[in-house]
């Protein structure tokens, strides 16, 4: 394997560690309208991430960083064409984690209810466009001869891309309310894992329509064996999650969408910015990637830091494993 492919696909093993982490973030963010019934609710609710939100944020800055050291040419097309919808996530990740910050700070539910409304669209927006952005990769953008993308934001909100959108939302929320079920006791743990169980239906039909959709239009040998893994993985986690069992099934929608986001990454392969109008505009792993120099120097950072941030997050969250519940918030407040 070349140093361009290899890193093609540490920054796909970046997004996915993205994914999965702040993926049930936003889960549990858009949850809090479905499983808040009062204040304490939702302050549980916000409580099973307060720890680790903004360390998972952190895998899309260094995905980002990693996509612009290896792959020039397609950040600059990426972020060029795409800024809009990014600038939107940019925007709504802001507000969410303001809103994490701030909503605790006056006693008056109306304040807090503001805050709450902004944590939802802090983390629904992402959980969609993320989806809308990789779809139209995917699918193919319109480029000229300098790499640039010639079409207007209304151009990415196509069926397909939207559909892809819907994916990712609902993957999200189910991972989040999952989450929300191995961390919780109670009333709550019961309603987060009931709530799994209905909206895990709607993923599936969804996932399993876009993943067919993906596999007719664009897939590879390699697409299908990682879409065949997400979709039993899928399965099994619903099952799990029907049974009860917390732990496994978030461990399986972990595996859905690591195994997803890995399939269209194999779709993509071997390019990295597919032209729609022009195959001879399009970006391919050889053509955006930068010098063997550069990337030999990532591969040694790589080598050394990547563990150590994966042993350090592993750390985190085994500190933080116990779960959360209403009568630990609720002694908190006197």
């Amino acid at each position: 394997m070349d140093l361009p492919t290899l890193w093609f696909w540490i920054v796909a093993f970046l997004f996915v560690g993205y994914f999965v982490l702040d993926g049930f973030d936003f889960g549990v963010g858009m949850s809090l309208p479905f499983l808040g019934k009062d204040d304490t609710d939702r302050r549980v609710l916000i409580n099973t991430i307060g720890p680790v939100w903004d360390l998972n944020e952190t895998w899309v800055i260094v995905a980002g960083a990693s996509l612009f050291a290896a792959f020039p040419e397609w950040y600059a097309t990426l972020f060029s064409g795409f800024y809009l919808a990014l600038l939107l996530i940019l925007l709504a990740l802001i507000v969410r984690g303001v809103s994490f910050e701030y909503r605790h700070q006056r006693p008056e539910s109306q304040w807090k209810g503001r805050f709450d409304l902004m944590i939802v669209i802090g983390s629904a927006v992402p959980a969609l466009l993320w989806g809308v952005a990789f779809a139209n990769i995917v699918q193919g953008v319109p480029l000229d001869a300098d790499h640039n993308y010639t079409g207007t934001l209304f151009d990415l909100l196509n069926p397909y891309a939207l559909l892809g959108g819907l994916t990712t939302l609902l993957l999200f929320f189910t991972h989040g309310v999952v989450f929300v079920s191995l961390k919780t006791e109670g009333e709550l743990r019961e309603r987060a894992r009931r709530l799994a169980v209905r909206s895990g239906v709607v993923t599936i039909v969804v996932a399993a329509t876009f993943l067919l959709w993906t596999g007719l239009a664009f897939g590879t040998f390699w697409f299908w064996i990682l879409a065949a893994v997400a979709a039993v993985a899928l399965i099994g986690g619903w099952l799990a999650n029907l049974r009860g069992a917390e732990g496994v099934a978030f461990t399986l929608m972990a595996a859905t969408i690591a195994a997803a986001v890995f399939a269209l990454f194999a779709a993509l392969f071997p390019e990295v910015m597919p032209a729609s109008n022009d195959p001879a505009n399009s970006l391919t792993i050889e053509n955006a990637s930068s010098t063997t120099y550069t990337l030999t120097f990532m591969s040694w950072v790589a080598l050394i830091f990547l563990p150590l941030i994966l042993a350090y997050q592993g750390w985190t969250y085994w500190v933080f494993r116990k779960r959360v519940s209403r009568s630990a918030i609720e002694a908190s407040t006197h």
